[in-house]
């Protein structure tokens, strides 16, 4: 248990004071009863016959005096709550690739839409959050229950350069890292060409209710490894649903004055959804991408939250006073 004000904890040196108190005037009415004692008006007011039962009441009202005392400092504690919700970062291929227009009128324009019936199709208890690559990967979008910002994010994509598919995948996992509140699995907001994914050294959270869903033609052409990435994403929870934007067949580009082929890598984007615990699908078949949406349900889970106390330990203290003031109503007729 943690304290907001914890130098208001200081005050409890004055229970004790209140103790002293209470003995001192305990003490001086036994003195006058013991020079009065011979009239019963006196002896009858001072509770004689009734023993230890008179300090009962002033015993428990100074217990809810530093219940309540306590309570000032505002006391929090870490508690699990359970909750159904969950977060999904869209991460977007925004290579040079993605202009072929083997998805008409091409790749770019089908993953927008199919991003966009997915963000309409979500329950509100979801988060999305946006991440775009190509030779490298930025958050264009931190996870969020408003729509229309996120739909927005989706519409802004254009595309870039190369493509890095592990880029794509460490700063989602970045993101989701950073919006649980835990330290960033990168240094920064991407990695270098020359750069290799490191296990993560200090100690991580556990991601169970967070899926990344990744919208690419899968073609991969730049460090690091998104093998590897998709080995790290099953290390911290995370599921990676692929969504495969392009044909088999696919088109020739023109990048630079060159002629570029460029088609679907299936089974590339198939292993980073097996490594992760999700699933593949292709955007050309509606059957396939209408079943994600049942696949990524908002699930129940159980998530660590630093709550506050003091409404509870301000409740228990006044509890504790009308105990005290109910027992000495009815044994003395009169609340100390």
């Amino acid at each position: 248990m943690s304290f907001i004000w914890p130098t208001l904890l200081l005050t409890l040196f004055s229970v004790p004071l209140l103790v002293l108190l209470y003995l001192q005037v305990q003490g001086r009415r036994r003195r006058f009863a013991a020079r009065y004692g011979s009239l019963g008006l006196v002896h009858d007011a001072i509770g004689s016959g009734i023993g230890f039962r008179r300090h009962i009441p002033a015993t428990i009202f100074l217990t809810g005096i530093t219940i309540l005392i306590f309570s000032l400092a505002r006391p929090q504690a870490t508690i699990s709550v359970p909750r159904v919700g969950g977060t999904v970062i869209l991460t977007f291929d925004v290579s040079g690739s993605m202009v072929a227009d083997d998805f008409q009128p091409t790749r770019m324009e089908a993953a927008k839409a199919a991003a966009n019936q997915f963000v309409e199709n979500q329950p509100a208890a979801v988060a999305i959050g946006v991440v775009v690559f190509s030779d490298g990967g930025i958050s264009v979008q931190p996870p969020t229950h408003d729509r229309s910002e996120t739909l927005a994010s989706i519409a802004r994509l254009v595309p870039r350069r190369g493509t890095s598919l592990g880029n794509g995948i460490l700063v989602a996992l970045n993101t989701i890292a950073v919006d649980a509140g835990d330290p960033p699995i990168l240094s920064s907001g991407g990695t270098s060409d020359s750069e290799t994914i490191e296990p993560v050294q200090e100690p991580q959270g556990w991601y169970p209710s967070a899926a990344i869903v990744l919208l690419t033609d899968g073609e991969n052409n730049q460090e690091p490894d998104p093998a590897m990435a998709a080995d790290l994403a099953a290390d911290l929870g995370v599921r990676v649903y692929t969504v495969g934007i392009g044909s088999a067949e696919g088109a020739v580009i023109e990048v630079e004055g060159f002629n570029v082929h460029t088609r679907l890598d299936e089974p590339m984007l198939q292993y980073i959804a097996q490594a992760s615990g999700g699933s593949y699908y292709n955007a050309g078949d509606e059957e396939q991408l209408r079943k994600i949406y049942d696949d990524l349900k908002p699930k129940l889970s159980v998530k660590p939250e630093e709550i506050e106390m003091t409404s509870i330990f301000a409740g228990l203290g006044m509890i504790v006073f009308l105990i005290g003031g109910l027992l000495s109503l009815l044994w003395f007729g009169h609340v100390p």
